[in-house]
């Protein structure tokens, strides 16, 4: 076991590695959602504990570091994730505390202790922050002072899908290291590798990310999205309160509804503009329908930013879905009371 890479991640890996010893202390990693960060990070993290000489070129996978970081039990490496906001069964009877979705302020002290020990392999101590961008304020200013001052051997990795969100003084003592999103073609060789079926379809309404597009094959919401979509193609016989409440009776997430939306309304402005389909090629024929239609649409966007930013809210999702349907139509009918 050596962490293969995924296809596409061999070249960013050989020029992160070509000078592998000047590497700083703290590297960020950045890129799109789905294209594999975490596995390059995970290769990295391994490579700076395996124990052979030539780890730069790969972890060697046989040392008893490679072996105990494939169990998950290097003793030198920790994972800094949001805990599951999902609460765990209480034992004795009491309601359960949810956890917290975020990375917070007392996950970075309980960190502090393990990066301040010695090493017990007597290398390195690394740490991963994935994704680095769901440290919330306070997390995030502990976070800093450890990376202004750091204990020697440790080592950090940060992943992040979103990388403007981090503290700019966060980035400013790291190496920004971005990975490319793969061309279509290598990634849908590769998703074709997995079994899927029509990859460069599936690619498309995941932005290019093979990772996202492998889900989007398999996801148990296809129909659901398939609903939507018909819905807001057509908002002429668009029922919203029956669509509401039967979304909200199957419980779909309000940030999958709010990801449908955008990308619908960001190929509705790019066709009315440039004869333009990111997301939906499928799609094409109701987008040339209703692009005359979409002056009005920037301003939903920007609705649909805020819905997302609040779209893990504990708020009632049947009457925000039937708000941001309404909104939609509203948008499309005041476009064409305008032309």
């Amino acid at each position: 076991m050596s962490y293969p890479l995924y296809p596409w991640q061999g070249e960013p890996w050989r020029q992160l590695m070509g000078n592998a010893a000047q590497l700083p202390h703290a590297l960020l990693l950045t890129g799109a959602a789905g294209i594999g960060k975490r596995r390059f990070a995970d290769r990295l993290a391994a490579s700076w504990l395996c124990e052979s000489p030539d780890r730069a070129i790969a972890p060697c996978g046989v040392c008893d570091a490679c072996r105990w970081f494939a169990a998950g039990n290097h003793p030198d490496f920790r994972v800094l994730a949001p805990q599951d906001p999902e609460p765990e069964p209480s034992e004795d009877g009491k309601p359960a505390k949810k956890k917290s979705a975020l990375i917070t302020v007392d996950d970075i002290r309980e960190l502090g202790d393990f990066v301040n020990l010695s090493a017990h392999r007597g290398g390195a101590r690394v740490t991963l922050v994935y994704p680095a961008e769901l440290m919330n304020t306070a997390a995030a200013n502990a976070f800093l002072k450890t990376l202004e001052e750091p204990p020697q051997g440790a080592r950090f990795i940060l992943v992040s899908h979103q990388w403007r969100r981090l503290l700019p003084t966060i980035r400013s003592r790291c190496r920004v290291f971005p990975l490319p999103t793969p061309v279509p073609e290598q990634a849908a060789q590769w998703l074709g590798e997995q079994g899927v079926v029509n990859p460069l379809l599936h690619l498309a309404h995941s932005g290019g990310a093979p990772l996202a597009a492998l889900d989007d094959a398999s996801a148990e919401w296809l129909p659901w999205r398939t609903k939507l979509l018909d819905g807001v193609a057509n908002p002429g016989s668009l029922d919203v309160l029956a669509i509401a409440a039967e979304f909200d009776r199957a419980k779909v997430e309000m940030t999958l509804i709010v990801d449908w939306l955008q990308k619908w309304v960001h190929d509705l402005v790019g066709y009315s503009m440039a004869g333009k389909v990111r997301y939906y090629p499928d799609r094409s024929e109701a987008l040339a329908r209703l692009a005359p239609r979409a002056a009005q649409l920037p301003r939903f966007a920007e609705r649909l930013i805020e819905a997302r930013r609040l779209a893990t809210h504990p708020l009632n999702a049947r009457l925000n879905i039937e708000a941001l349907l309404y909104d939609y139509l509203a948008a499309l009918k005041g476009a064409g009371e305008r032309r």
